[in-house]
């Protein structure tokens, strides 16, 4: 009877070896994936929540994949437009501003230049516009994709415009909108959007446009839209960054002046 315990008790010990070596040798549970800090809990938590983007679809191709899909090959007497940015593009409404005009709207929300560049075939280029507008770099100075240095950035913008003219699509730059931080919710936004650097970047545009091979027109919203301490009109953004209905109002003439500039520019 007790040599019947005694091997009872042997094999329960043996067990219970077995399964804590099995244990031992699993691998250790992997940490969530993090990022590092910007210093602005905002911005954290932003970019926290874009970690499935940043690795299953930086540029975002899927965003407008369907819709370009959708779109018939412009007529060759159609002066087809695309408006290319962040959320500052996203949110206007094209068809509010330009009625009948052929303009697509092709915008994305916090977007920065490496992403833009990622889907400008699918957005601009196989789109066969006249024209592309672009407005970008306010979210690359905020480091919503990581931090960049200003010679990046300049570097992509000039990648996007020469693959523009590679295609035989006249490219408008848009100056960086300026900020402010007269209310609450814009401080935030100020905060992370220098606006030495933006004066910086609007530069590296003007002059880069300048230059006649470039073929670019630079059209500067931020003369028309900053107030003289150097600030975004508070009228013009609720949140100090993104235009409200009187900002875009303001841009709207603006931005045709700089299309029929630069359509007129591809004519022989």
């Amino acid at each position: 009877m007790k040599s019947s315990r005694y091997f009872q008790t042997l094999t329960f010990v043996l067990v219970v070896f077995l399964a804590v070596s099995v244990l031992a040798q699993q691998p250790a549970p992997t940490a969530a994936p993090s990022i590092p800090s910007t210093g602005f809990a905002g911005l954290d938590q932003y970019r926290a929540r874009r970690i499935a983007v940043f690795t299953d679809d930086f540029g975002q191709l899927a965003r407008y994949r369907e819709a370009n899909a959708a779109l018939k090959p412009p007529a060759p007497s159609e002066s087809s437009v695309v408006f290319f940015g962040d959320s500052i593009t996203d949110i206007w409404h094209l068809d509010e501003y330009f009625p009948g005009k052929p303009y697509i709207n092709r915008g994305i929300g916090g977007q920065t230049t490496p992403q833009m560049l990622v889907r400008f075939r699918q957005d601009v280029i196989d789109l066969q516009p006249k024209v592309v507008i672009i407005l970008a770099g306010t979210n690359d100075i905020a480091g919503n994709t990581g931090p960049m240095r200003l010679e990046d950035i300049e570097a992509d913008f000039a990648s996007l415009a020469e693959l523009a003219r590679a295609n035989n699509i006249k490219v408008i730059y848009s100056s960086l909108l300026p900020v402010h931080n007269y209310t609450e919710k814009s401080k935030d936004f100020f905060a992370q959007r220098s606006p030495e650097k933006i004066l910086a970047l609007n530069n590296w545009l003007k002059s880069y446009c300048a230059v006649a091979s470039s073929g670019c027109v630079y059209l500067d919203y931020f003369k028309a839209l900053v107030d003289d301490k150097g600030l975004m009109k508070q009228d013009l953004a609720d949140d100090g960054l993104h235009p409200n209905a009187a900002g875009f109002k303001i841009m709207a003439p603006m931005a045709e002046a700089a299309i029929e500039k630069a359509l007129a520019s591809s004519k022989p």
